[in-house]
């Protein structure tokens, strides 16, 4: 049984995210504030989180950046917003997906699975599977099944969706891959021409790896074509 945090200032919310999110067959853990979360994801196994971005004690982006610390799950931010930059905020600090509300229970029931499902797929450690893969590539080292990347020795931390979109352009190396190909891979979602959110990670990427965004070194830009990484 896979086990999920729910936080959510609004106890109707979080309830009725409870009730659906059981009936699939997950274990909740269920929050009304930030308090005693951190605790939660120390004791036991959490496979996925979905925090509410207000909150009474704390800022859920806050609460997000404090994860990514420590853990790689799947995060999903619930905002009652709708500006482009709350979204951009919550996925460069570290979450994996963002809700509006109000919303439909059984869209963020599939925005679980899809993210679950990604995570099993790009993390073999939550999966049970072994895999021995690994890069070098002109100083950048990736090893999936450690979920870790060292940039000239130097250890970079990166959220799960980030580190995926590297190890996606790695497996296709010398290859020019579609921002499309990229979020339905990634994401595991259809992908609509006017998503911006493959551009916001691979810049943030970029930014993590000191690239020169004129002539970048690792991820390069085909211009009406999208990404790639060459050897």
């Amino acid at each position: 049984m896979q086990n999920i945090i729910v936080l959510d200032d609004e106890k109707e919310i979080a309830d009725l995210l409870e009730v659906y999110l059981t009936n699939e067959g997950y274990q909740v853990f269920k929050f009304y504030r930030a308090e005693g979360v951190l605790d939660c994801i120390r004791d036991n196994e959490i496979s996925l989180a979905i925090l509410d971005v207000m909150l009474p004690d704390i800022d859920g982006f806050q609460l997000c950046r404090k994860i990514r610390e420590n853990w790689y799950f799947p995060i999903i931010m619930l905002t009652a917003k709708i500006e482009d930059v709350d979204k951009i905020t919550g996925l460069t600090v570290g979450a994996d997906d963002y809700i509006t509300k109000p919303f439909n229970p059984m869209e963020v029931v599939a925005r679980v699975k899809g993210q679950l499902r990604r995570s099993q797929t790009y993390n073999p450690s939550m999966s049970g599977q072994e895999e021995e893969e690994s890069y070098n590539i002109r100083g950048l080292e990736l090893v999936p099944n450690m979920h870790t990347c060292y940039l000239y020795g130097e250890k970079i931390d990166l959220p799960p969706i980030e580190y995926d979109i590297l190890v996606y352009l790695c497996r296709h190396l010398g290859k020019v891959v579609s921002a499309e190909e990229l979020f339905e891979a990634v994401w595991g979602e259809k992908y609509l021409n006017s998503n911006n959110t493959v551009m916001a990670h691979i810049a943030r990427i970029r930014e993590k790896l000191h690239e020169n965004a004129r002539a970048p070194k690792f991820i390069k830009t085909v211009w009406g074509v999208g990404y790639k990484m060459d050897r």
